[in-house]
């Protein structure tokens, strides 16, 4: 899985930067632009943007501001405030999910379409269910993992 989820990063962050190169050759230099290219690249941005926070979440890697670490001084402490920040992040994924699935089957219903390709957004829209569904099923496994060291380390302290 860890192979697949880079090879398909890579290939959608070089899709992009080939996509804005010839945006900006034929735009600029050319003064050419080609019709539709930035409407295109908006399906692998999204994409590329959502695994990419699904692949954060997977490598538990995300940029926090634990200022309370600081004051904390064993190791169990900073194992309980980790479990309940992952349990903070749960509800508001489980939130943000219900709210994407509502703007998915909207999508679908209406199957809106991009202005001047006619390409279906739902293809975009649905990156952010499927992204939400892995990074709270990422973040379930590391709670997971917090929580049984918390209780492991019960046993050996009492």
């Amino acid at each position: 899985m860890t192979r697949f989820a880079s090879i398909l990063l890579t290939v959608l962050i070089c899709v992009v930067a080939l996509g804005q190169f010839i945006q900006v050759i034929t735009r600029y230099l050319l003064e050419i632009p080609v019709m539709g290219l930035e409407e295109s690249l908006l399906f692998p941005t999204l994409w590329l943007y959502v695994l990419g926070a699904v692949n954060a979440s997977r490598e538990n890697t995300h940029i926090r501001a634990n200022v309370l670490e600081i004051f904390l001084t064993t190791e169990r402490q900073h194992q309980i405030l980790a479990a309940i920040g992952e349990v903070i992040s749960l509800i508001i994924s489980m939130w943000l999910t219900y709210w994407a699935w509502d703007f998915a089957k909207y999508s679908l219903r209406v199957w809106r379409e991009s202005p001047t390709l006619y390409l279906p957004t739902f293809w975009v829209d649905c990156s952010l269910v499927i992204g939400l569904v892995l990074m709270m099923l990422f973040t379930a496994g590391h709670l997971l993992t917090h929580l049984r060291s918390i209780f492991a380390k019960d046993r050996f302290d009492g």
